[in-house]
């Protein structure tokens, strides 16, 4: 690992787990017409315009140690991204944090998500442990039933049910997975 998170990248099997890039803007477009994409975002990507953002925002987190976006490249796949995992803090030196993720529509069915999040999990509980991380969690919809199983791959728990919270119509589940 490198002295500074920002630079990390990391490695799950094949997959490679690296910092997202100006030049990933349009394979972030395509991925965002995907409407599974679009209904599990919280800062859906509609145009350039807001590609643009959303990339100068996973920089940004990555700067403000808050956020660690990585693109997941599937090298079987191409030299692109096919995914999308992220780790967010809600404050510095926070015990927990939550995570999340995306698998465009072409590389779905591979076990990319749980391979991905497994090395995201990992890695969290290895680089921020001396500044206290012991729990990460995962939240989705609870008809989404292809999280709950990701969930469960990458070793996060079922912990309850959630009630709706906007911008969430329906009910959710929150899994956890501790150090």
């Amino acid at each position: 690992m490198n002295a500074d998170p920002r630079d990390d990248r990391l490695l799950a099997g094949s997959l490679v787990l690296r910092p997202w890039l100006p030049g990933d803007l349009g394979v972030l477009l395509d991925a965002y017409r995907d409407p599974a994409i679009r209904a599990g975002s919280r800062a859906p990507v509609a145009d350039e315009a807001a590609g643009a953002a959303w990339l100068r925002t996973q920089e940004e987190g990555r700067a403000s140690g808050l956020r660690y976006g990585f693109a997941v490249v599937d090298p079987g796949l191409g030299d692109g991204p096919v995914g999308n995992v992220a780790l967010s803090f809600p404050a510095p030196g926070s015990p927990s944090a939550e995570v999340g993720y995306w698998t465009a529509a072409p590389a779905r069915g591979r076990g990319l998500a749980p391979r991905a999040l497994q090395a995201l999990s990992d890695w969290a509980f290895s680089r921020f442990a001396g500044d206290g991380l012991v729990r990460l969690e995962l939240l989705h919809q609870v008809g989404n039933e292809a999280s709950c199983r990701v969930a469960e791959k990458a070793g996060y728990a079922f912990t309850e049910l959630l009630p709706p919270c906007p911008p969430w119509p329906d009910e959710g589940h929150r899994h956890t997975r501790a150090a």
